[in-house]
């Protein structure tokens, strides 16, 4: 049986995949540990075998923090990364996985443009909350060796029930809208319930090194909406007579043309990098949005 402990307790992916790993309770027992005050420095990490660390700050307005903001998302997401990982290996444990994020490469293009990141591309962040995970990759790397194995994910935009950040807009705008712009931008997207299947994997062949998960198929926003409005037997209208809006949007400076082109810029990681000799995605996007929004 593998002993896994989770290092942030109550946080979205952590849950998701404590709830995913109880389907196989005679090959895994899980425990969760809250990151949020100190006192996990007083847990005993011995007898672990993986330490799958999810504690981190996301999805802040990057355009109006505060030097204060800054130091937090370094002190949550570099420096408490690198110490949870330090105790792991001081206690003796196999595996450390890390949830990182494709944020290290910066921000998505910008409408009409494309972002495809391939195994070469070096990351780039755009902003502190892309750098401070970046620093703490950086800060893992001494640490790894054969009795230490550390697993980097950078997964792109996840999604899942429950989930935060850009997919609840983008279904309430399905559930709501009569009529969508239906700009030809892509993305790469992970639903939650592969990832599960990815991390599990990783666990089950101890591996190591630095990881790309994504869905199968890349997805517009257009798409996405689309699929989303046909879940709830909704017929929406995605026409390309409202993409010059969101054109002048998009030139906007400021908030307003930021928004626009995270909602329909590109970014995609080459297929390649997500190539996995276990086959890890169990959904496809229809299938998981059915699963997601029923």
């Amino acid at each position: 049986m593998k002993k896994i402990l989770i290092t942030g307790a109550n946080s979205y992916i952590g849950t998701q995949f404590e709830n995913y790993i109880k389907e196989w309770p005679d090959e895994y027992s899980v425990d969760t540990v809250d990151m949020i005050d100190g006192s996990w420095r007083e847990k005993s990490f011995a007898g672990y075998d993986v330490v799958f660390h999810v504690a981190g700050i996301a999805h802040a307005d990057v355009g109006r923090a505060s030097e204060e903001t800054k130091k937090k998302y370094y002190a949550v997401n570099t420096d408490l990364t690198i110490e949870t990982a330090k105790k792991a290996k001081e206690a003796g444990v196999k595996q450390f996985i890390f949830m990182s994020s494709a944020i290290v490469y910066g921000e998505s293009a910008p409408m009409g443009k494309e972002k495809i990141i391939t195994k070469d591309t070096i990351p780039e962040p755009a902003n502190f909350y892309g750098d401070s995970k970046l620093q703490a990759e950086k800060g893992l790397e001494p640490l790894n060796d054969d009795s230490f194995k550390e697993v980097i994910l950078r997964p792109p935009m996840i999604y899942g029930k429950g989930s935060k950040g850009n997919y609840p807009l983008l279904a309430k705008l399905a559930k709501k809208m009569p009529i969508f712009p239906n700009v030809n931008n892509q993305r790469s997207m992970l639903y939650v319930g592969n990832l599960c299947e990815f991390i599990k994997i990783m666990i089950d062949n101890e591996e190591t090194g630095t990881f790309f998960p994504q869905n199968s198929e890349y997805v517009s926003t257009a798409q996405m909406v689309k699929e989303i409005a046909n879940v709830h037997g909704r017929k929406i209208w995605i026409t390309k007579l409202l993409n010059p809006f969101v054109w002048m949007a998009s030139k906007v400076p400021g908030k307003v043309g930021g928004l626009a082109n995270k909602a329909f810029g590109s970014f995609v990681y080459d297929m390649e990098m997500s190539e996995y000799e276990w086959e890890y995605r169990n959904y496809n996007l229809r299938e998981s949005l059915s699963r997601t929004e029923k």
